[in-house]
């Protein structure tokens, strides 16, 4: 079957939910969060619900956890703590949950934001991959960042993630 076969028999609404990784942002300041709803609910997904954690390694893995377990949620897109700071630890929590990981995702990224932002893309520790037939993404915090991604990779195929994941 040809990939385009494969996302047309894709579900062209996928059950999301959107974990922010902040000790500072907030429901009022966290663009990047309130971006990645606004771009899924435009291309007819579901958001399940939305929060912010604090980084820390035990509430974004409690966190991501307690998503795993909803039925509702078949993709889950964290937005924050993935730069190379004392701090950022969403990197690390993430993959060490991941089962497989979908490297290319994070090296299309880096090119794409190489293109915008120059060298400093490679302080970008965004990556992707599979739990338990769940899709994992983590994106870094800005709202830049995060319309490239789901723009230009994540809203393209993220029916098709959520078929071949949960096969």
């Amino acid at each position: 079957m040809s990939v385009n076969e494969h996302k047309a028999q894709a579900s062209h609404s996928v059950g999301c939910f959107v974990i922010t990784v902040s000790d500072t942002r907030t429901d009022d300041t966290d663009t990047g969060g309130r971006a990645i709803v606004d771009l899924l609910t435009k291309a007819g997904h579901t958001v399940a619900g939305r929060t912010i954690v604090k980084d820390d390694p035990e509430l974004v893995r409690g966190t991501i956890e307690r998503q795993l377990a909803n039925p509702q949620v078949q993709v889950i897109i964290t937005t924050g703590g993935t730069g190379i700071t004392s701090r950022d630890s969403t990197y690390e929590v993430v993959s060490g949950l991941l089962q497989k990981t979908l490297d290319g995702f994070g090296e299309l990224f880096r090119m794409l934001s190489y293109e915008q932002i120059g060298s400093a893309a490679i302080m970008s520790r965004a990556t992707a991959g599979l739990v338990a037939g769940r899709i994992i993404v983590s994106l870094p915090g800005s709202e830049g960042a995060v319309r490239l991604a789901m723009e230009r990779l994540l809203i393209p195929e993220l029916g098709h993630l959520a078929q071949q994941a949960a096969r």
